[in-house]
């Protein structure tokens, strides 16, 4: 997506719903406890991967909807807080549309913890940023379902990697009253980060044809 908006200049919205995993960031694996970490994940049925970015390990049930916008920018010195804004109003409104009332924030001891949040009940989405030269990729999770199972894995995971973490803080759209269909999530999020542009939908195995080896 990075490669394919860098040529082309237009933005580039991928919403999906990946398998059950463990994703650990690179602070995680810098830590004493990682492989106790990593095992306590595993004996659960949560394979563990190891992501390229920061960030504090993030699971997904198999229902959790992933999000990731690619878009052109000038400078990579400027426009990262717009970035971050435009991207949290858009889970805001999205979920909003499913029924949960949504807010910016998220409780103390949250799974991944950082500024750039979605809470109502708990935390339900985190939101990160990737920047290259020529473009910047805005990523995050929402949480559908599963807020008990998700957070009874990530309780032994954030044990051993000793960080706070308070099984409590997840959130979800079921456990916010909202519509918990993860493809409703994934249209709704498609509707809110495109808004009214003109769209034009492409296959992820046509974009990694063309794009999947090229630098950066």
């Amino acid at each position: 997506m990075l490669a394919s908006t860098a040529d082309t200049g237009v933005p580039a919205v991928r919403v999906w719903t990946p398998h059950r995993h463990v994703a650990f960031g690179r602070r995680d694996a810098r830590t004493a406890g990682y492989e106790r970490a990593r095992a306590a994940a595993e004996s659960r049925g949560y394979p563990a991967v190891e992501r390229s970015v920061g960030g504090r390990a993030v699971a997904y049930a198999g229902t959790t909807v992933a999000f990731a916008v690619a878009v052109p920018i000038e400078d990579d010195r400027r426009g990262l807080e717009s970035r971050y804004d435009a991207a949290t109003t858009a889970v805001v409104r999205a979920l909003r549309s499913l029924g949960v009332p949504a807010r910016r924030g998220e409780p103390e001891a949250s799974f991944c913890p950082g500024d750039h949040s979605v809470q109502a009940r708990g935390k339900i989405s985190g939101i990160a940023q990737r920047i290259r030269r020529e473009t910047a990729l805005v990523a995050g999770v929402v949480v559908v379902d599963a807020h008990d199972e998700l957070a009874s894995v990530l309780d032994p995971v954030y044990e051993a990697l000793d960080v706070p973490f308070d099984p409590d803080s997840v959130g979800s759209v079921a456990r916010s009253g909202g519509r918990s269909d993860p493809d409703v999530a994934v249209d709704a999020l498609c509707d809110s980060f495109c808004g009214d542009r003109s769209r034009r939908s492409v296959s992820l195995s046509s974009v990694l044809d063309e794009y999947g080896g090229a630098p950066g």
